[in-house]
This record gives C-alpha cells, structure tokens and sequence, in this order.
C-alpha cells in the first residue's frame, strides 16, 4: 500500500542524506587516525538485515517512507512494512513475528499480557500526532460541520440513522452511506471509544476496511458517503473529499497539536521489540526514524511532536 508519491521535498531530503553519507566517507578517507567507533552513524551500506514491521494503516505511511530513505543509504537492509491494522499488528508483535509494530493507539493490557506470555519486552515510542478526520464526498453541498453528539448519532450500536435528514432536519433526504475502518483497527478502537463511549461499540452496517485508500475510493464515488479515518489520508486525497468541522473546529496543523480538535485528535506510535534493538541494522533505522525521517512526517500529512519528545525517545534506544 502506497498513501504517497515521492515529492521534490522527498527528492530534495535524499539529496540532502546522499551528500551527508559523502562527506562522511570522505572525512573517513581523509582522516586516518579517526576510529570507526567515532562515527555518530551506521549509514552508507555498513548494515545488513531484514527489519519486519506491520499494523496500523495510519502510522504505516509514516514507517513506509522512512523506510524507503533508510534502504537508500543502507541497500543491504530490507525493511518490509505490511498493513493488517493496529490489532493485526499487535497479534504479530506479540508473538514475535515482527521487530515494529505501528500503532494508531497505546497497547491495551490483553495484549500486553500477551507479550509477557511469549517473553516480548518492547520499548513503546510516540512519533506524531494524528487528527481522526470526518470527510464526505465532494458534491455533497449541504455538511459542512457536524457535532460530536451527532456522530454518536450515526455510529453508535443499533443506529437508526438511514438518511442525512436523519441527523439533521434541514438536510436532504438523501440515503447515508457509511466507510469505516475494520475492528482490528486502532482508528476503529479510538473512535469508538471517543464517540461512543466504548471501544469497539460500533454500528454493523457500513463499509469496513483496514486499507484505508480502499475508505477514500468508496466515499469519492458515493455522493451520500461519510466516513472516517486519520488526517493524511484526506491530506493526500483533498481533491477527491471535503472534510468536516467537529464541534465547529476544523482538523488543521494547529489545532490537532494543541488538542483543539477534540476528542479526535491523538498521538500515534510505533512499538519495538528490545531483542530486535539489540540488532545493529534495527537500532540504526529507529535513530533514522526518529532524526532524518522526522522531516517526512508534514510531507505525508501528519503533525511532528516537540524535538524534546524525540530527544527522549532517543535516550530509550541507546
């Protein structure tokens, strides 16, 4: 799955790392009585290995682009991103089938017990904020904001919500076609929670998948479509979806970082596995995730934390 097409800021990024990797060898070369263990990075093909990751549809744009400029400048090392959902992913993580598990939601204790079971200790590491976006199709002409209590209205377990009137008397009577993620998505669990009162606690009868471009597909063409999914999906396809205020405020840079945007807006993470840390191949891609990938996170649509959050994270793998 592909959320986004490499961009001259991406191009501009690899540029950028290329010349870093040069100058290092060149300083290498230059320098004989520097040590090896001087250097402040394993890059330029030093590294060897395969790095597994997998879970949330969300974070997974994230991890793939990182991962495409880590192979750059490490080629001897596979990083595979799979998507199968927050709780796909944990049920992999947790019995160590993976060494990163992306995650649009913090670890629940079911799983945690899981991972002690199976002697899976793992490090749990914010790396962005996402606002969960609430988009309709392009025509429809007459939604522009929606309240919390509203959304509960449609989503919530034995809805009888049919149509937009249904929410709102003054708007059409006009059949309401529903996109959302699956039950094994972190998206699914948070929004649930939020809106509904109970994670999971969900009306049936809706679209489901835990691809989200497969939700943006369905809601472009459906002219009644509303549906919900994390903020740079809609970033990405802007063209295609209008999106919706919540409680009249819009999910922008700003206000899902100061939490404005509320109950939607929230941290997502990746998950890593201490004896794959361990692993010289997986601690140098976290420390790039963490430096050099953190510049892709606005390009993909998502909101960086604070460099102090980062810092600190760093400290956690070293």
């Amino acid at each position: 799955m592909k959320l986004i097409s490499r961009t001259l800021k991406r191009s501009k990024l690899l540029i950028a790392v290329a010349a870093f990797v040069a100058l290092a060898l060149l300083v290498v070369g230059c320098s004989s009585g520097t040590k090896t263990g001087q250097t402040s990075s394993k890059t330029s093909g030093n590294l060897s290995g395969t790095i597994k990751i997998d879970g949330s549809s969300t974070v997974g744009p994230i991890s793939e682009a990182v991962a495409e400029e880590f192979m750059t400048v490490n080629p001897s090392v596979k990083v595979i991103v799979g998507i199968s959902g927050t709780g796909g992913g944990f049920k992999k993580f947790t019995s160590g089938e993976t060494d990163i598990s992306n995650a649009s939601r913090p670890i629940e204790d079911a799983e945690k017990a899981l991972a002690k079971k199976n002697g899976i200790e793992y490090i749990e590491i914010p790396v962005a904020y996402d606002g969960i976006s609430i988009v309709v199709n392009k025509n429809n002409n007459w939604a522009k904001d929606i309240t919390v209590n509203e959304l509960k209205k449609i989503w919530e377990p034995n809805s009888q919500v049919k149509t937009w009137k249904d929410i709102r008397p003054e708007w059409p009577n006009e059949k309401l076609i529903l996109y959302g993620p699956g039950t094994d998505s972190g998206t699914f669990d948070y929004f649930t929670s939020e809106i509904n009162g109970q994670e999971k606690a969900s009306r049936a009868d809706y679209t489901a998948s835990e691809d989200d471009n497969v939700l943006v597909q369905g809601i472009a063409g459906d002219k009644g479509a509303l549906g919900y999914f994390g903020y740079a999906y809609y970033h990405e396809n802007k063209d295609k979806l209008k999106i919706l205020s919540v409680n009249g405020v819009k999910p922008t840079e700003d206000t899902i970082k100061n939490g404005s945007y509320k109950p939607l807006s929230r941290p997502i993470f990746i998950y890593i596995n201490k004896k794959a840390l361990k692993r010289p191949e997986v601690k140098e891609f976290i420390r790039f995730y963490l430096t050099d990938g953190v510049q892709l996170i606005p390009e993909i649509g998502y909101i960086p934390l604070n460099k102090s959050s980062y810092d600190k994270s760093l400290g956690l793998i070293r």
